[in-house]
């Protein structure tokens, strides 16, 4: 294995925030204080009157073009409109402006020699500058000009100044560095604020069902529930009352966001044989009749009458008898639903807002710029990166815009959450937009960034690069580094305090808690739903972009996952196993002072009992506070060490980003499964003895060794009379010291207690 050259480290960096007047704890009032300041020319252009006609042509498509020395951006055309209306706005930045003027150029489509209608010119000296929260500037109607400097026919309105990227129109702006994007791609570069759907658990309990009618009257019916909701299918299993009047009482259980366009279908089905069954009757609910509730009171059961099922060419007729079906449909508010991996979850809220906990501050995070991007796909053959970067927290999701065609990208945006639990993690993907063109392909990966609120201190502006790293199939690669700029706000420290006594998740996850298999169900539901709702906005957050941060398949099998989780178990033993060798070393004499002093202490603790308890806090106090110096200074990132990734084997990496199931074939599957059935056949031996060991302490007292029994019951007969007569500090004030005796009056055989244990039968010899 090669040793890596990349610098995968965190580094804290000193950028020019607030005005430069910004460092450590400062505190800064301004809406932009967290982001560099990056100056803009903002042109908007509203609308034309009374434009010249064609002669040629004797109508007139105009659109304006504005340039500013090589930077040049046009308007929307239209056909046969002298009055026509854009509003427009065009962002050049200022720092790569050279010229001294500005010109607006009003054109027909219909001419291609360059000739225009009119134009406006305005010197850069004369362009006002606006600071928000200054109003916007007024446009204003100017005249145009011929080609030979006099008046032509014709007005433009339109505003122009200098301002920053915390001015409203930044956002919906069209920058100069997307001028090589085509047509309405331009939409796929523009920064965004989109916000999750309410989600809620949607729950139907099927109790029992009444008068069906099957087509064989000569057999038991095999009923059972199937229930669809948008594109999931879920069904109970068959009825152990194998009547008309079949009973479940089961639960199924959806995720559904506001708003509810998808009704409920159930079907009951009657199951004939292998893939074959027959619908008895058929229910449509719509989710507006879901009472909503967020206390664990269960919802009423209600009787609905069954749709009778219709086959083709048969006319529907009115039915007196019908079948029914008792249930309870309710949407669930208590609860969480869960979108993101429980292990760095953003939001830990209910559903319904009036469960949510108190405001305790608020999340600032300025995504400042990123640095030696990798190239992710080639254009006019060469090397090119569109980055942008989408941040998730709580339900509500940035996106920033596109810088086109750099590997050194400078976003500067800002944006704020307000926080309900330090509990929660912020994350942080830089993606490669591959949609600025016709035929793009999914978004390509850059990095990924989480950071916990509960690991940074409060009111402090956090500024560091934080490395973009990729796990491929060959291995682990730095993309980059992103620079961003963190500070948590707290509002309330007593709120904030107070949610460390309360319990993680909402009540109901508690008093009627869901299972295992369940809310992985129900993750899976919903991360397909946010997908899916989100990639109809505009500009769409894509499913490839929604995925990686809701972490969806983080759940597969991985070699270097495990071995990762394992080292993680490891180093948390490895503090017992260091207590345990300093043990030894005090009963093996090996510092003779320090085994006397231990033998002091535990006589102390022996005769002055209460003191023990008092001892442990003072002790573990004292190891806090030395810890003090040592404690971490800068927020957690990406570790390629704590994560393997940089001792990962290539074919436990292409196992790892192997599909499910499998697209592998023959000897590569062959080798894995048997590797996979080696460490479980570990696993299991690990298991048997461990039941083994636990089997002999429950023979001391099932008579299975009727000797070992025996001699068990009369140890405990004279421990019962010993420990009645004599005061247990005295057995403590002796037994101390005998574990602890010199090496001289030990030997190093496995002790009594050890030899009895280990003769106890276990049921081992039974297993087949």
């Amino acid at each position: 294995m090669t040793e890596l050259k990349e610098d995968f480290s965190l580094k804290e960096t000193s950028p020019k925030i607030g005005g430069g007047r910004v460092s450590g704890r400062e505190r800064l009032t301004s809406s932009f204080d967290l982001v560099e300041q990056m100056e803009f020319l903002y042109v908007r252009i509203v609308r034309a009157r009374d434009l010249q006609v064609n002669q040629v042509t004797r109508t007139c498509d105009p659109y304006v073009e504005v340039k500013i020395g090589n930077y040049k951006g046009t308007t929307i055309p239209f056909e046969k409109k002298l009055n026509p209306e854009w509003n427009q706005v065009f962002a050049f930045t200022k720092e790569r402006l050279q010229a001294i003027s500005v010109e607006l150029l009003v054109k027909d489509k219909m001419i291609v020699n360059g000739d225009f209608i009119g134009k406006i010119k305005i010197d850069m000296p004369d362009i006002p500058k606006r600071v928000p929260p200054d109003s916007p500037l007024a446009p204003e109607w100017k005249r145009l000009e011929a080609k030979d400097g006099s008046r032509a026919r014709g007005e433009l309105m339109f505003a122009i100044w200098f301002g920053t990227q915390a001015d409203e129109a930044f956002s919906s702006a069209w920058h100069s560095d997307t001028a090589v994007v085509s047509g309405e791609n331009i939409m796929n570069c523009r920064s965004k604020v989109y916000v999750s759907p309410k989600l809620w658990y949607l729950r139907v309990n099927v109790i029992e069902a009444q008068d069906l009618v099957p087509k064989q009257r000569n057999r038991n019916p095999e009923v059972f529930i199937k229930a669809i909701f948008g594109n999931v299918v879920l069904k109970t299993t068959v009825s152990a009352k194998k009547t008309a009047n079949p009973t479940w009482n089961e639960d199924l259980m959806f995720v559904a966001a506001e708003p509810f366009d998808d009704p409920l279908v159930l079907t009951v089905e009657d199951k004939l044989g292998d893939n074959k069954e027959e619908c008895l009757g058929r229910l449509v609910l719509p989710l507006s009749k879901a009472g909503k509730r967020f206390l664990p009171l269960p919802a009423s059961a209600i009787w609905y009458n069954l749709e009778r099922n219709i086959a083709d060419g048969e006319e529907k007729k009115d039915v007196r008898f019908a079948s029914r079906i008792c249930l309870r449909f309710s949407l669930d508010g208590g609860y969480h639903v869960f979108d993101e991996a429980t292990n760095y979850s953003s939001d830990l809220r209910s559903t319904m807002k009036q469960l949510w906990p108190p405001v305790i501050g608020v999340l600032e995070l300025g995504i400042l710029s990123a640095k030696e991007l990798l190239p992710m796909k080639s254009r006019d053959g060469r090397g090119t990166t569109d980055a942008y970067c989408v941040a998730k927290y709580a339900n509500k999701w940035v996106r920033t815009r596109t810088v086109v065609d750099s590997f050194d990208p400078k976003w500067n945006e800002q944006y704020t959450w307000e926080v309900y639990d330090p509990y929660t993690v912020i994350t942080l993907v830089v993606f490669d937009n591959c949609h600025l063109h016709r035929g793009g392909a999914k978004d390509s990966r850059i990095g990924k960034v989480r950071i916990r609120l509960s690991t940074l201190e409060t009111d402090r502006i956090y500024t560091h690069s934080y490395p973009l790293v990729a796990l491929l199939p060959n291995g682990v690669k730095k993309m980059g580094e992103v620079q961003l700029a963190v500070r948590f706000t707290c509002s309330s420290f007593v709120n904030l305090l107070q949610t460390y006594s309360q319990p993680l998740l909402p009540k109901m996850h508690y008093i009627n808690p869901l299972s295992v298999f369940q809310i992985d169900s129900l993750r899976h539901q919903a991360t397909h739903l946010l997908s899916s709702r989100l990639s109809r906005a505009e500009p769409p957050l894509r499913r490839e972009v929604v995925e990686y941060l809701l972490d969806v398949g983080s759940q597969m099998w991985s070699m270097r996952r495990g071995k990762a989780n394992l080292a993680r178990l490891m180093r948390f033993l490895n503090g017992f196993g260091v207590a345990w060798i300093w043990f030894d070393q005090v009963r093996r004499w090996k510092n003779p002072m320090t085994t006397i002093f231990v033998h002091v202490f535990y006589v102390i603790m022996v005769l002055f009992p209460q003191m023990i308890l008092a001892t442990f806090f003072f002790i573990l106090f004292g190891v806090v506070i030395m810890k003090f110096k040592k404690r971490p200074r800068l927020p957690p990132h990406m570790d390629i060490k704590l994560s393997f990734a940089d001792k990962a084997h290539p074919d436990e990496l292409d196992e790892e980003f192997d599909t499910f199931p499998s697209s592998k074939q023959g000897h590569i599957l062959t080798t894995r499964y048997d590797r996979l059935r080696s460490i479980a056949a570990r696993m299991v031996t690990l298991n048997g003895d461990l039941d083994s060991q636990l089997e002999r302490l429950q023979s001391l007292i099932d008579w299975r060794d009727p000797r070992a029994t025996a001699m068990f019951s009369i140890f405990c007969l004279m421990a019962a009379v010993v420990f009645y007569i004599v005061p247990l500090w005295i057995l403590l004030l002796f037994a101390g010291p005998f574990v602890m005796r010199h090496p001289r009056f030990r030997i190093d055989i496995p002790a009594l207690p050890q030899n009895f244990l280990r003769r106890l039968p276990s049921k081992a010899e039974s297993l087949l």
